[in-house]
């Protein structure tokens, strides 16, 4: 049982990141709340996984302020929060030990970190896998072998670009399942997809981008019922391409 203490809200203000002189992301403000599910939408080009990327810290923004207001202390903000690429990033070991090796990375002592592996490989589907390599993994596995990595870090939130991109339906099915069941777990969203289907049944809010510009958020329900922009009204209606 995760402890209920978050570092969330995140708080943005202001934020730009230009590269020669060109506008790459503008953010003038967005609220990040806790247990909430937040899918990123826009097509592309449209900054979605530059936002990602600065809010978690990979990429430091030109301007602004990107500040997480909850409970935790600033020591604990960086190693609360995991981000999944949408392509996995697999080490040359096995699945297990893609696992263990992230639990010691964070200073996890050796017997905890084996029991939280055989845990969250056991959780995700993942035993029967556990003494494969980790990169001769379907496309799919890894992406749950991603997720699951993650997880066993216990994240307050998680970051996550294109989850179920380039899967069949029953690998997207069983990421979605995940994901699920992490937000039960009260882990924190911010994910960026394509899948429509699965931004209407996942979100909780949404953040409409279009030229690196936060457009539109909104509560899912009011975006996907009537947008408030006609960038997203295109959008939606498959009339905008860049």
């Amino acid at each position: 049982m995760r402890d209920t203490a978050s570092m969330l809200p995140l708080v943005v203000r202001d934020l730009r990141l230009e590269l020669d002189g060109r506008v790459l992301l503008d953010v003038p403000t967005v609220r990040i709340q806790n247990r909430r599910r937040t899918v990123v939408l826009g097509p592309n080009g449209a900054g979605k996984t530059l936002f990602l990327k600065v809010c978690h810290g990979l990429i430091a923004p030109t301007s602004g302020t990107m500040t997480y207001t909850g409970a935790r202390p600033p020591s604990e903000i960086r190693r609360k929060q995991g981000m999944v690429f949408q392509k996995p990033v697999m080490l040359r070991r096995s699945v297990r030990s893609n696992v263990t090796h992230a639990l010691a990375l964070a200073g996890v002592g050796w017997s905890e970190r084996q029991r939280i592996a055989s845990e969250t490989i056991a959780q995700f589907g993942l035993t029967a896998l556990a003494n494969q390599p980790a990169r001769v993994l379907s496309g799919g596995e890894q992406q749950r072998l991603a997720i699951a990595r993650a997880a066993s870090l216990d994240p307050d939130l998680l970051f996550l670009d294109e989850p179920t991109s380039a899967l069949d339906p029953t690998a997207s099915r069983q990421i979605e399942e995940m994901l699920d069941f992490l937000h039960g777990r009260g882990v924190s969203m911010v994910l960026t997809t394509h899948d429509l289907g699965l931004a209407r049944r996942f979100a909780d809010v949404v953040l409409f981008f279009h030229n690196g510009r936060l457009v539109e958020e909104d509560e899912a329900k009011n975006f996907f019922s009537a947008p408030s922009s006609p960038e997203a009204q295109a959008f939606l209606e498959n009339r905008l391409f860049w």
